[in-house]
């Protein structure tokens, strides 16, 4: 089948071409995101692959459709960028690659705790200047700590587990508890006990509209004072505007992001030689207390390969006319 692959880099190419192998599928490997005024660039491929920032409105998914695109495979595990409103009704199967490594995202999320609670951005600058000075670079134990975590898919139950491992106690909110979690000791509470109980709260639920903005003023308000906040799930989970107030109040004294509301802009490109025209993030960018990553909890060689392996896989399925298991359904929706 061929296929137009938007958002690619050296390394999307590298991975896609070995796991291809075993496919013999037709890729074209796009670097522009997929967009309203790019989706020209699909006209006569039958499948579009897209990743996290590619915008698939109703408009894109209507020029895809109109020029003979029939399958959205995303390889990723997210389809907020996806209106699968549209996608329905222009008959467009959309797939995506749910479990290409929990621990990958898991193991990131717990780096972040970890480089805030004991400053390790801040020492590495201190000793490459010759300071060698401990003067607030105090942290504190994990042990003992209350940790909350928002979903407990396979990765809120990955970083369950690593939690477990230093002594955390911790509590979570999800409306389907996880039965991994309850064996790990992990007490569902509902999700204004988990905001007043945890000295750290960690994201991982998936982006839709009864999640948007799920950290607010009156989340926050409900947190302790010094909390941690972490999130390497969807930056639209977070208000913020209303996190930079909490920062300011300190009310947050720890921040670790891996996505940003507005990221499609930024992540993924080398802008060093630019000025960043998003004054939010500048102002993020200022505090000391706050660690962002350009969204690359995901990228080990282990998720790259799966995630290619299963991109292809689904595809294939797509072109023999089998059943794939990725499919985004309603049944989906509903989990």
């Amino acid at each position: 089948m061929r296929v137009a692959i938007f958002s690619t880099k050296s390394y999307d190419r590298r991975f896609l071409e070995s796991a291809n192998k075993g496919h013999a599928h037709d890729l074209v490997f796009f670097e522009a995101c997929l967009t309203a005024e790019t989706s020209g660039l699909a006209a006569g491929f039958p499948a579009v692959c897209a990743f996290v920032n590619d915008r698939l409105t109703a408009e894109v998914l209507e020029n895809l459709a109109k020029s003979g695109t029939r399958l959205i495979a995303m390889r990723c595990a997210g389809f907020n960028n996806v209106d699968l409103s549209a996608a329905r009704e222009l008959a467009l199967t959309v797939v995506r690659v749910p479990d290409y490594s929990p621990h990958a995202v898991a193991e990131h999320t717990v780096a972040l705790i970890l480089a805030l609670n004991r400053r390790i951005h801040r020492a590495y600058n201190r000793v490459r200047e010759g300071n060698f000075a401990l003067d607030g670079l105090a942290g504190f134990d994990l042990y003992g700590r209350t940790a909350g975590i928002i979903g407990t898919g396979k990765i809120g139950a990955a970083v369950a587990r690593i939690l477990k491992g230093f002594g955390c106690n911790l509590v979570a909110y999800d409306p389907v508890p996880n039965p991994d979690c309850v064996s790990l000791a992990v007490k569902y509470v509902s999700l204004e006990e988990l905001f007043s109980q945890s000295d750290i709260i960690s994201l991982h639920c998936p982006l839709t509209p009864q999640t948007q903005h799920l950290i607010d003023s009156r989340s926050l308000a409900r947190m302790r004072p010094g909390v941690m906040l972490i999130n390497t799930s969807r930056g639209g989970l977070i208000d913020t505007r209303a996190v930079i107030g909490a920062l300011k109040s300190s009310k947050i004294a720890y921040l670790g992001l891996d996505v940003y509301e507005e990221e499609a802009d930024l992540f993924f490109e080398d802008l060093s030689d630019r000025v960043i025209k998003d004054d939010v993030f500048s102002r993020l960018l200022t505090f000391p207390n706050v660690i962002i990553t350009g969204h690359q909890g995901f990228f080990t060689q282990n998720a790259l390969k799966n995630i290619a392996e299963t991109t292809l896989s689904n595809i294939t399925d797509f072109e023999q006319g089998r059943t794939c298991a990725n499919e985004v359904t309603t049944d989906v929706l509903r989990r």
